[in-house]
């Protein structure tokens, strides 16, 4: 079962490159590095959100949620695991951005991505989860562009992105709302 996850995600890996131009490549770039240490979703989501009375309890999840998100895939499931990155098996000249020295396996861009896109799409109106969605549809995509990811890694960092943003949603919601007092 492991081979043929490996050669799809190779496959996926060759059919990405050959739709490289240095466009597209500024724009990945561009996106992935918006992703680093989901610093877009601290910017646009979480310290907004934690100012504004009216959204304060969406900024607590969301940030308690990109912690859990961390932990669990950052510091747990990437040292379990162990998987090299398909950068690793690339001469230096093709490499678009220098290969991350850590592990490939779950994505932690793509993670952090849906972690944000599950808690606006649980507590947000459309206008705010669709361009999130969008946002982190992007980011996920130019981390297999890049060749720093592969498509499994990918698909498990959304995963996991999605049971830490609905676990923390739904514990503080239902399980800690009465500690706390948020409008």
């Amino acid at each position: 079962m492991l081979k043929k996850i490996q050669r799809l995600d190779d496959l996926v890996v060759k059919k990405i490159a050959r739709i490289h131009t240095p466009f597209l490549n500024r724009i990945m770039v561009i996106f992935t590095k918006l992703g680093n240490g989901a610093f877009i979703w601290w910017i646009t989501l979480c310290f907004p959100f934690l100012l504004m009375q009216t959204k304060r309890a969406t900024g607590v999840y969301l940030t308690l949620a990109l912690g859990v998100n961390f932990i669990l895939g950052e510091i747990i499931i990437k040292h379990i695991i162990g998987r090299m990155r398909p950068s690793s098996k690339l001469e230096e000249e093709e490499l678009i951005i220098k290969s991350p020295k850590d592990y490939s396996f779950p994505s932690g861009h793509t993670a952090s991505s849906f972690t944000a896109f599950t808690v606006t799409l649980l507590r947000c109106h459309w206008y705010i989860f669709l361009p999130v969605l969008l946002v982190a549809l992007i980011i996920s995509f130019s981390r297999m562009y890049l060749r720093v990811h592969y498509l499994s890694d990918v698909v498990c960092g959304a995963a996991l992105g999605f049971l830490s943003g609905t676990v923390c949603t739904w514990l503080f919601e239902y399980q800690l709302a009465h500690f706390f007092v948020f409008p």
